[in-house]
């Protein structure tokens, strides 16, 4: 197990203003929040509106992020892409001092076959300067990494891991069984997260732990403990909120959250938009039972 990439890892979000402009005071905050229950940041995913934010912003935002680094957190980065070629030039462009590792989406909209895909995190995973952890997520990209490819992948030296959001457990648990000791499994999705560390995965990237940080996070600790009782009871808390959180599109259910938290204002750029007046209703009367002491 790479230790690195164990625990509570948190794809933040990137706040914006009302005039859709990156919000850097929102974003330290939720740094300062962040830090509280994570173990890990992760920059540039899919939480992050990386598919509009530019070039010149992402370079902007991993260095604030750098800089404001006060718990010492380590920095995933997400470079990805269905352009082999053009995923391989990104990594030109980063500042490689203060990150400690990629996520890289599996190849969406071109459909490659598991060959096509081993091939692109082979090249993916020569070409980065950090280790790599792929990113299974079929629900967007169209296509999933079997588990045999993943184990395949998993014996490149600088393939760290992988994100797993597939949802399912038959192919998680091929992965956990036979993977090496030096890979980790990583939850993608929050409420599998529980299950797949009782299969023998190391953590999870989590999207809630944007907002609720310290209930996520000692999930997850609870787990590595093998604590599981309490585990369920933070799971548990968890749950009818994060069902919410997807309804009118991701990440505008957690901005949302995040709002009522006044941590950063819930402004996403198109083809996203705000959730609904009714889903808000929703999302704030949820947020009571997971955090019963803030007054949303």
């Amino acid at each position: 197990m790479n230790d690195t990439f164990s625990g509570a890892g948190v794809a933040l979000v990137t706040p914006f203003n009302e005039n859709l402009d990156v919000d850097y005071a929102g974003l330290k905050a939720l740094l300062e929040h962040t830090a509280k229950g994570s173990d890990y940041w992760v920059v540039h995913g899919t939480t992050g509106e990386s598919a509009t934010t530019t070039s010149e912003e992402k370079a902007k935002i991993l260095d604030f992020v750098k800089q404001n680094n006060k718990a010492n957190l380590p920095i995933v980065v997400g470079v990805g892409g269905n352009n082999t070629d053009e995923v391989v030039k990104k990594f030109k462009a980063i500042d490689w001092d203060g990150v400690d590792g990629v996520l890289s989406v599996c190849p969406y909209y071109n459909k490659p076959s598991q060959k096509g895909i081993y091939e692109h995190f082979i090249r993916v995973a020569d070409a980065s300067k950090r280790p790599v952890i792929i990113y299974n997520v079929p629900g967007r990209t169209g296509c999933n990494i079997a588990a045999e490819t993943t184990l395949a992948l998993a014996e490149h030296k600088n393939i760290a891991g992988v994100k797993e959001s597939s949802c399912n457990l038959e192919q998680v648990a091929m992965i956990a069984k036979y993977k090496p000791d030096r890979f980790n499994l990583i939850s993608g999705d929050d409420m599998f997260t529980l299950p797949i560390m009782a299969l023998g995965g190391e953590g999870a990237i989590s999207v809630l732990a944007n907002a609720l940080p310290e209930i996520f996070g000692g999930m997850v600790k609870s787990m590595l403990r093998g604590e599981y009782e309490t585990a369920r009871k933070h799971m548990f808390r968890l749950l009818e909120l994060h069902s919410l959180m997807y309804v009118d599109g991701s990440p505008s259910g957690i901005k949302q959250v995040l709002e009522l938290l006044n941590i950063c204002k819930n402004y996403v750029r198109l083809p996203l938009v705000p959730v609904s007046e009714k889903l808000k209703n929703q999302i704030a009367e949820k947020l009571k039972y997971a955090e019963p002491y803030l007054q949303v």
